[in-house]
């Protein structure tokens, strides 16, 4: 590809390139030399012109450029995209062994800035969240199936931060057919239904394969509480181990209707209530009902999409995390999760250390928990580690 144009940065802000920083804000430009486009290639220079690096234009967004390399005799093409791709897809194949459902480029982590590719069995899943890969759009999904050898490709770039880049949300067949029903996968001998028409982000939360594991060596014959369960990932395979009761809670009355059928599915026949309900009330409810669980689980939604949603988030978060801590037996565990990138691990931990403390239990923080090994974070990115977790112990 060749390059359109040169965006000198101001004096100071190339310190972030220097350190490579794949995103290049609008306010940091001091000006434009030539015309590019959305998506085009487009050449960093310091104030004094030094090559800084590689990027992808978006004139619609914030985020006016993301670096696709700092090396200036690496200029990308079709052949570096391909190599780039192969080598993404290669550092996943060891988790064959555990699971057919494995996230194959996971963004900047990759050095494929606002490409998001899973795998379900033979079926890939791709999310095309920014104007470079946009406009790399079929050349992306060539490499895919070559590298892959999956024949069929849908796409579900329908997230929010894709309107952010000043593009339309698509969704459809990018190759090959639709699948006509869930996907069946497994995941740790257990066996999983993923909606990719349909389901939360490509189908399945894949990033919690390890904390799934987690939970399930520690279920033989305990009582678990999933909140926010959608089709019951961590329910299926804390049952599976040996689980004495499970009740899962989320609003979505297909998600629940899903994790019924996979239990049936899964030949799991230990007692299991799947109820539709807003978590904060049943955690009401349950406390007044003098229950509690030995293994508690709380998974939610984005509570903060950006900075600005900080304050409110961290009241929900202490909420949901005093209100579990009070339905926890002790010695039980409380696994807690935000998947808000807007909010720190450093800020999570302190706002259920709050929550300790008001809820006026004794507890032991036993370890961080991240997202699974396919999705890595860049050192240089941070931003890159949008799942954080506690697992916490009451004494």
């Amino acid at each position: 590809m060749t390059p359109t144009a040169t965006l000198f940065v101001k004096p100071g802000k190339e310190r972030s390139l220097l350190r490579r920083h794949p995103w290049l804000y609008a306010g940091a430009i001091d000006r434009i030399d030539g015309r590019p486009a959305s998506g085009d290639l487009v050449r960093v220079a310091s104030p004094d012109g030094r090559f800084l690096a590689w990027a992808a234009f978006s004139p619609a967004s914030s985020l006016r450029a993301r670096a696709w390399s700092f090396r200036e005799q690496e200029r990308p093409d079709e052949a570096w995209l391909r190599g780039r791709i192969t080598e993404s897809v290669a550092r996943r194949a060891a988790l064959s062994a555990r699971t057919d459902a494995v996230r194959l480029v996971f963004g900047e982590a990759d050095r494929l800035p606002g490409l998001i590719v899973d795998r379900y069995d033979g079926q890939l899943v791709v999310q095309l969240m920014a104007a470079g890969v946009e406009a790399w759009r079929e050349a992306i999904v060539d490499a895919l199936v070559a590298a892959t050898g999956c024949a069929d490709v849908y796409e579900r770039s329908d997230a929010a931060s894709r309107e952010r880049e000043g593009l339309a949300p698509r969704e459809g067949v990018l190759r090959g057919r639709a699948p006509q029903a869930p996907v069946p996968v497994t995941e740790d001998g257990v066996r999983y239904l993923v909606d990719v028409l349909r389901g939360h982000k490509t189908g399945f939360y894949i990033d919690q394969r390890d904390n799934r594991r987690l939970v399930a060596s520690l279920a033989q014959g305990k009582r678990l509480l999933n909140c926010f369960c959608y089709t019951g990932g961590f329910t299926l395979a804390a049952l599976r181990a040996g689980a004495a009761e499970a009740v899962s809670v989320d609003s979505s009355a297909d998600a629940l209707a899903a994790g019924r059928a996979q239990q049936d599915l899964n030949g799991l026949r230990a007692p299991s209530d799947w109820v539709q309900a807003d978590v904060f009330e049943i955690l009401r409810a349950l406390h007044a009902q003098g229950r509690q669980f030995d293994l508690i689980v709380l998974d939610p939604p984005k509570f903060a999409p950006s900075v600005q949603h900080l304050e409110r988030a961290s009241r929900a978060y202490k909420q949901l995390s005093l209100a579990a801590l009070r339905l926890l037996a002790p010695e039980g565990r409380l696994f807690t999760f935000s998947c808000s990138g807007a909010m720190s691990v450093e800020l999570f931990q302190k706002v259920v250390a709050g929550a300790v403390f008001d809820a006026q239990v004794d507890a032991q923080m036993l370890g961080r928990l991240q997202a699974g090994e396919d999705h890595p974070v860049a050192m240089t990115h941070p931003e890159g580690e949008y799942l954080k977790g506690l697992m916490l112990r009451r004494i």
